[in-house]
């Protein structure tokens, strides 16, 4: 299929996902994809996981002719993201968590905005994160103070990881981004919340209108919370952020 023969890409990056792979998140996206009428394809991409992800990878992508399976070094969300959004065809580009916790149908609710003329589309939990430790929705809402006082951007949920755009936009915002790119390193599990920010915040900047979606939402738990060392990363890269916008680093 070309790219005028692609309605949608789905990029779902991966990171020692084995559990939820075995747990059928990735056959709820492929069951969901064969009732719709449109053509799709899902990009996987596997972000050097060191567990049995790759091989249950594989063989998904072998038994589905529309999954893709793209296999890189390990450094981090972002990174993944981004290159599975820049091998993408569709004419929409949906990112989405492979643990599903939002679920691969609310989809149909992001498609009206699209024809709406807005250009990115980004699942909300309107502050709603039911299930979530206390722990988690208290670092939720100092993130969102500090998203605010440093970046003012008017967003409610950048975090949610279920967002859309269309095939120009994100073509235009991934190879632009700065603190989040492909020279990125990374070890471990990384939160990289700054990621969706400076997306986020690069999209307004170039004058992309951004649709704020309610979605259904389910919390999963997939690494442990270091509160100080997260927050301290997380103010660190807001900082970069508006360093680099200071800078001009976001104007070309």
């Amino acid at each position: 299929m070309t790219v005028d023969d692609i309605f949608l890409t789905i990029v779902i990056p991966c990171y020692n996902e084995e559990r939820n792979i075995r747990l059928g998140a990735l056959e709820n996206v492929s069951s969901y994809l064969r009732r719709q009428k449109y053509p799709a394809e899902v990009i996987i991409v596997d972000d050097g996981s060191n567990d049995d992800s790759s091989a249950l990878l594989k063989k998904i992508s072998a038994e589905n002719n529309n999954f893709i399976y793209l296999k890189k070094r390990h450094q981090g969300k972002a990174a993944a993201v981004t290159a599975g959004v820049l091998k993408a065809r569709g004419r929409y580009i949906l990112f989405s968590d492979l643990d599903q916790a939002t679920p691969i149908n609310q989809l149909e609710k992001l498609y009206p905005y699209f024809d709406k003329g807005y250009e990115v589309i980004i699942g909300s939990r309107n502050n709603e994160r039911k299930g979530a430790p206390i722990l988690r929705q208290a670092m939720a809402k100092g993130f969102m103070f500090l998203r605010n006082l440093i970046l003012n951007l008017d967003i409610r949920d950048t975090q949610c990881g279920f967002k859309a755009f269309t095939r120009a936009a994100a073509l235009d915002l991934f190879p632009k981004l700065k603190v989040f790119d492909l020279r990125r390193k990374a070890s471990g599990s990384t939160v990289t919340a700054g990621f969706d920010i400076e997306l986020l915040y690069l999209a307004k900047k170039k004058g992309f209108r951004i649709a704020e979606v309610p979605v259904e939402w389910h919390y999963q738990e997939t690494r442990n919370v270091n509160p100080l060392k997260d927050s301290l990363e997380t103010l660190a890269d807001l900082l970069r952020i508006k360093l680099n916008s200071a800078l001009g680093k976001y104007d070309a």
